[in-house]
């Protein structure tokens, strides 16, 4: 996909995000629309980030992450008002068309699924198992050594 496409791609679908946000939580859709500008900004960088040639290496998904990251913490100048406007999203919001995106790509694969078959829900259980018992293990190590609990 060329990168005018993605951009394009990423607008359409922070206005249906603003749009969800503002029906489905009563969040005024211009700051919904001011919210979800911060992050499609933040995903474009990320994309171009993931294509500088010595950083393609590693997925997109990943260098997105890392500037929501840095734009988000304290040592970014304007962090206080990228966390304010962006609290204004429901993770709902915008969790919809990604689920619908998923749901349509499988169903564009659905012969590759099917062969498939069974063998992906015990991979996928010891995925999803995995994933969530490494975050609990590093999230009882932060609120140690932070000295919450």
């Amino acid at each position: 996909m060329k990168s005018l496409e993605t951009i394009f791609l990423l607008i359409l679908v922070a206005i249906i995000m603003a749009a969800g946000n503002t029906v489905g939580y009563k969040i005024d859709f211009i700051l919904s629309l001011e919210a979800l500008s911060i992050l499609v900004v933040i995903s474009i960088v990320g994309y171009f980030v993931g294509k500088i040639p010595v950083l393609n290496k590693f997925p997109v998904i990943l260098w997105v992450s890392v500037v929501a990251a840095v734009a988000s913490s304290p040592i970014f100048p304007f962090h206080e008002q990228v966390v304010s406007l962006t609290d204004k999203v429901s993770l709902l919001a915008v969790c919809t068309p990604v689920l619908a995106y998923a749901g349509l790509a499988i169903g564009k694969d659905l012969a590759l699924f099917k062969s498939i078959s069974w063998r992906i829900i015990p991979v996928s259980l010891a995925v999803f198992s995995g994933t969530f018992i490494l975050a609990a293990i590093i999230a009882q190590i932060t609120l140690h050594w932070e000295g919450v609990i």
